[in-house]
């Protein structure tokens, strides 16, 4: 009997977030049914850029897209998840998740995950600036040291210049790569 794993791709407001599509049928190509989460400057993000972009993310997962938290009376429309994926992860949320800030779903998500144990491979998305910052460094530390894949630096994202990222050459594929098996 195959049992089908479910990956939550968590996405935050930055550039790559755009093409949420490509880590999502790589997931799905090595065999997770995934469910996508969106922050909501990236939800706001994919409904003033794209018309039907939400609509059609729902068709690629055939779940529901979630950026925020439900009502206590609504049932849960996403099966549970076996593992995260949060990428495109900003720096503000970076931050935010190793300080335990639960604001948000994907924040929530994110954070419960730690304590639930439930595998979780961080992309960042940032520039030179904001990985210069103190706190950036401590969080990057924070969330490894709870058990959390962040792909930075070889093999993962490494920061650019700022005003000078080029979403096309993220990647995704090594987020997918470092999924558990």
């Amino acid at each position: 009997m195959t049992t089908t794993r479910t990956l939550y791709v968590i996405a935050c407001a930055a550039a790559p977030a755009r093409h949420i599509d490509v880590p999502v049928r790589a997931a799905q190509g090595a065999g997770w049914d995934v469910c996508a989460v969106l922050t909501p400057a990236a939800y706001r993000w994919a409904t003033e850029d794209a018309d039907g972009a939400i609509e059609a993310l729902a068709d690629l997962t055939g779940h529901p897209v979630r950026h925020q938290y439900k009502l206590p009376s609504q049932p849960n429309v996403l099966p549970p998840p076996d593992a995260l994926l949060a990428a495109p992860l900003t720096c503000n949320s970076l931050n935010k998740w190793a300080a335990g800030i639960s604001d948000t779903l994907a924040l929530g998500l994110l954070t419960e995950a730690i304590g639930l144990r439930i595998p979780t491979v961080a992309l960042p998305c940032w520039n030179a600036a904001q990985h210069a910052h103190p706190a950036t460094a401590r969080s990057v530390a924070t969330l490894r040291g709870a058990g959390i894949t962040v792909l930075l630096g070889d093999g993962g994202f490494t920061p650019h210049p700022p005003k000078a990222g080029n979403p096309d050459a993220y990647p995704w594929q090594a987020a997918v790569d470092a999924l558990p098996t």
